[in-house]
């Protein structure tokens, strides 16, 4: 199936042979009514769908240019040479390039053989699908700020994926689901992208660091993953020790990239587990209290008080809806 596909979209469009036969340049219109070149969703998207995708036109350079929605590159073979931001990226085949609506980049021109798939994504689809997810995942939430944030930051993840088979095998079937679709396929379609997202979180440890954010994306996410895992004894020190930086620009980073302090974030972790604790067992609170990282007990009743309106013992005892 795969093999159908990609001879499918090694065929030249009428695009691609006009640029063949006039050596033009890109024809704006097709991507924008803005002066600037700003790739506008509206060329290419329906108002009634968050998702679509286009075969990168090949054979040419793009000038420098942003869009107006949230990209994925995905190169199904060959490579993708661009420039993003100040940073110069070869994106090879399996691979996949998230770009935030803020971030500019210009690409060079693929040859033949470089088949590389645009993702065009309406930024609230995320907002959409990562209200599904747990609250309290950090990596999720760190993840979601840089695709979907109103600071005009232009931001990029870049994920080396190309040997994880759960990720390859969800773009596949989007791919098909797209460029042959049923009754069913817009559903289909943002069930695995959602699905896509969740296996990104999974394998943050495939996301390549790079400058272009505040706070290097890739510190961030260890960040995010150690207090995930160690929030019971978890510390500053430690993890500037162990990611070997400075404590002080370590948590200068964090709250720059998530508005929050260390501090907060880990409290936010701690508090979220107890909850869940007091929810699904019948461990006594003082046990709870230590089992997420609090051996003072009258500091945790007032901290959970403080973020959800009721001591411990009264959150328990109300009734479930």
């Amino acid at each position: 199936m795969k093999a159908n596909l990609l001879d499918e979209l090694l065929k030249i469009t009428d695009e691609e042979q006009a640029i063949l036969q006039q050596k033009t340049e890109i024809k704006k219109d097709i991507y924008t009514s803005q002066a600037v070149f700003v790739i506008e969703s509206e060329k290419f998207l329906s108002k009634d769908k968050m998702i679509m995708l286009r075969k990168h036109t090949r054979f040419i350079n793009f000038p420098k240019h942003r869009h107006n929605y949230i990209e994925i590159n995905y190169v199904l073979n060959g490579q993708l040479k661009q420039r993003v931001g100040n940073e110069e990226i070869c994106l090879k085949k399996g691979e996949l390039l998230f770009l935030n609506q803020h971030i500019e980049h210009e690409i060079e021109a693929c040859a033949k053989e470089d088949i590389v798939i645009n993702f065009i994504i309406q930024p609230q689809f995320f907002e959409f699908i990562f209200s599904y997810l747990s609250s309290d995942n950090l990596i999720s939430n760190f993840i979601i700020n840089s695709l979907y944030n109103h600071t005009q930051n232009g931001q990029y993840l870049y994920y080396a994926v190309s040997e994880v088979a759960q990720i390859q095998e969800l773009i596949n079937k989007m791919m098909e689901e797209i460029m042959n679709p049923s009754l069913l396929s817009d559903s289909t379609i943002k069930l695995y992208m959602g699905l896509l997202m969740i296996e990104l979180i999974k394998n943050s440890d495939h996301l390549k660091p790079n400058e272009q954010s505040p706070a290097n994306h890739y510190i961030m996410v260890e960040a995010m993953k150690y207090i995930e895992l160690q929030y019971q004894n978890a510390s500053l020190y430690e993890l500037a020790e162990k990611l070997n930086q400075p404590h002080y620009a370590l948590s200068k980073n964090i709250k720059n990239a998530t508005k929050y302090t260390f501090k907060e974030l880990l409290q936010e972790k701690r508090l979220n587990k107890a909850k869940h604790l007091l929810e699904g067992t019948t461990i006594p609170i003082t046990e709870i209290a230590e089992l997420v990282g609090y051996d003072n007990i009258s500091y945790f009743y007032k901290i959970f008080k403080n973020k959800y309106g009721l001591t411990p013992k009264k959150f328990r005892e109300q009734p479930i809806n």
